[in-house]
């Protein structure tokens, strides 16, 4: 009687209707994560990568994990595009070596002057024109202020599932575990403290609020290269701090 219970509460409803509900939501995402795959990949490459991963997501789902099908399925259709923006490796080698760069230098200048450095303070230490410093901040919006290469490596342990059980707040988290996201949490928190109230805001609305560029520049007033740049910069500044 049991078993025939669950098989009723889980039955699934037909593939096609799952799309149908979720594509929405799909391309609510598709249009925040062509920020970072532009100009190589488009939108519309992006809405077909999450079908196929809310198609895994269809097959793959198991309810006794306490996870609703929703919140398993948005996570395997986010990460779908993430992993596909990966692959192509938008930021080439030679950029993210001058991010290390900028990094070093933005620590260095923060150690110097007890504060965080203005754009023209980080621009004349680089050697560029403030023009040259926005056009290389529009150049790097690909970047992310988590590492999450090294984020595994210090849970090496984890596999994929592992993973999302771990931020989907599973009951049976490991220890260790909560003390690497709580310290990363207390970084964070602290590194935030350092940046301007401008860049805190448009952090706020782009990962709290769920604003694309578009609509952050609409509400601040600014061109969205002009947002996209002071984007870049706060991440700068975090990696900057998160790193030492």
């Amino acid at each position: 009687m049991k078993k025939f219970i669950n098989k009723i509460l889980y039955e699934k409803p037909p593939l096609e209707d799952i799309i149908e509900e979720f594509l929405p939501l799909i391309n609510y995402w598709a249009n925040r994560y062509a920020y970072y795959g532009s100009p190589v990949i488009s939108k519309e490459d992006l809405v077909s990568v999450g079908v196929i991963g809310l198609i895994e997501a269809y097959h793959r789902y198991d309810p006794s994990k306490n996870v609703t099908f929703r919140t398993y399925a948005e996570f395997r259709v986010k990460g779908a595009m993430v992993d596909e923006i990966r692959k192509l490796d938008i930021i080439p080698r030679s950029v993210k070596n001058k991010i290390n760069e900028f990094e070093e230098k933005i620590r260095s200048l923060n150690i110097q002057l007890g504060r965080m450095p203005e754009d023209e303070e980080i621009a004349e230490s680089m050697n560029l024109s403030l023009e040259e410093y926005y056009k290389f901040l529009e150049s790097i919006k690909g970047i992310t202020f988590i590492d999450i290469e090294s984020f595994k490596q210090k849970m090496p342990e984890l596999e994929e599932d592992d993973i999302f059980e771990f931020i989907a707040g599973d009951k049976k988290e490991d220890p260790y575990e909560i003390y690497v996201l709580k310290e990363l949490q207390e970084k964070l928190e602290k590194a935030l403290e350092y940046l301007s109230e401008k860049e805190r805001i448009i952090l706020a609305l782009y990962y709290y609020e769920g604003l694309t560029m578009k609509e952050i520049a609409k509400i601040l007033d600014y061109t969205e290269s002009r947002i996209s740049q002071i984007h870049s910069q706060a991440i700068l500044k975090l990696r900057s701090l998160l790193t030492k």
